[in-house]
């Protein structure tokens, strides 16, 4: 005969068993409307939160494994209102109820999601996550200030990543990142970095944390202090998949503290490798080109009785490619060699020693034929210098008085012409062909014949 029921002993794993077939058959397949808090991401994947319903005060604790999580991660955010669908059981090792989701989608929002939505429609509409008022990062910041709490682990983050990558000055202005108080912290904490000389960027954030936890950094007065800061912001808050509002209005965004240190302090090392990188380029092409056609043949392999053919035809392309680019070098070489040849000759013709001498050269003959033309030219004025003294002596007085003549002057010098310009008792010269005879008038002859008729 069977105990009394206050006789039968169970174990307390027995007792978490009978539970978890009970709360699994009552709950069966449905769908659970609340809103989340406390949104955790373990490194496992999984996600654990609270799916709480405000109307009646009641909570419980979700998870959803990783297999389901990377289907809902964009849908779970904290202060959003869910539909979750799955079962309810009991975790055996805590003996604590839980639901485990399988399937989620959005039933609404919460409270905190519609006046964090209704503020960022307000100051979108003002134009503060307009990208053209984004500023470009200094290429190569010295005094970078942060904004963040002094004993958080992000400044240590910052810290680690800005003085492995470069010699940079990293000004601490400590603030609240959560909580009450948080967004004045925040503003006055950016106050007291813009006094400081020199600053040249900022970087405002903290680490990850849930919805409430980042509440600081959707704070109206935080953004607007922001969106007039007088250099260039780096917001850097929560992790990747957390954004906030004042993410929209910084200049740059970063997915965590580390990545924006990343962002503001350039790698001298890195650098140095970019310049290594850039020689050989052509050859790192083509080879990452071959990696590609035989990553693709190893994919085919499988479908292809014998792939070498392929291969061959591949590796034939490549010959034909190299000798194509070796071709085009040689021809642009030997245009570039012509061309610069060309140009040493007509620079060389152009040099001032041979323009001078080719001007002395030219202008040798040109002295010879002006010498030339100039006795000619004297030569041919001397001949006409000649007819012309020839032909005036002939014309010339002294020329008839050699020939027996003599010319009569009044004793006012003037020639006379006729005999009735004398009168007897006149002095008269007569001029000869070699001297001068005084004369006087005794008889006027021809005057005397032309009044008597």
């Amino acid at each position: 005969m069977s105990g009394a029921p206050e006789d039968i002993v169970i174990s307390v794993a027995e007792l978490d068993r009978r539970l978890r077939r009970a709360v699994e058959s009552a709950s069966g397949e449905y769908w659970v409307e609340g809103e989340v808090s406390s949104l955790k991401r373990a490194t496992s994947g999984h996600l654990y939160f609270t799916l709480k319903d405000e109307a009646e005060d009641a909570v419980i604790d979700c998870v959803l494994y990783r297999f389901d999580a990377l289907r809902a991660q964009r849908v779970l955010k904290d202060g959003a209102k869910i539909l979750l669908s799955g079962r309810a059981t009991v975790w055996a090792p805590r003996g604590r109820l839980q639901f485990v989701g399988q399937r989620v989608r959005l039933a609404g929002r919460g409270a905190l999601l519609v006046a964090l939505e209704a503020l960022k429609q307000k100051l979108h509409a003002l134009g503060y996550f307009d990208p053209v008022r984004k500023r470009a990062l200094p290429p190569d910041p010295k005094i970078i200030g942060v904004v963040t709490s002094r004993a958080g682990a992000a400044f240590h983050d910052i810290r680690t990543v800005a003085f492995r990558r470069g010699k940079v000055r990293l000004v601490l202005s400590p603030a609240l990142v959560q909580g009450e108080g948080a967004p004045e912290s925040l503003v006055r904490a950016i106050d007291r970095l813009e006094r400081y000389p020199g600053l040249e960027v900022i970087i405002i954030g903290r680490g990850g944390g849930s919805g409430e936890d980042l509440m600081a950094f959707n704070d109206e007065q935080v953004v607007r202090r922001i969106a007039v800061a007088r250099v260039p912001v780096v917001s850097a808050v929560g992790h990747e998949t957390d954004l906030s509002l004042a993410d929209l209005v910084a200049d740059v965004r970063a997915a965590t503290p580390s990545q924006a240190a990343e962002l503001v302090v350039p790698d001298c090392a890195e650098r140095s490798s970019a310049l290594d990188a850039c020689q050989g380029a052509l050859g790192r092409a083509m080879r990452r080109y071959q990696q590609d056609v035989r990553g693709d043949l190893e994919r085919l392999r499988a479908k292809l009785s014998d792939p070498r053919f392929v291969i061959a035809e591949r590796q034939q392309e490549l010959d034909e490619l190299e000798v194509r680019l070796r071709r085009r070098m040689e021809r642009a070489q030997g245009r570039r060699r012509q061309l610069l040849s060309s140009a040493g000759s007509r620079l060389v013709a152009r040099h001032p020693r041979a323009v001078i001498a080719e001007s002395r050269a030219a202008a040798g003959p040109l002295a010879a034929r002006l010498s030339a033309a100039l006795r000619f030219a004297l030569a041919a004025k001397k001949g006409q210098l000649s007819e012309h003294a020839h032909g005036l002596h002939a014309l010339s007085p002294l020329a008839v008085l050699g020939r027996g003549y003599a010319i009569a002057l009044a004793a006012d010098g003037t020639a006379l012409l006729r005999s009735r310009d004398a009168r007897v008792g006149d002095r008269v010269l007569l001029r000869l062909s070699e001297g001068e005879l005084g004369a006087e008038v005794r008889e006027v002859r021809g005057e005397s014949r032309e009044s008597g008729e």
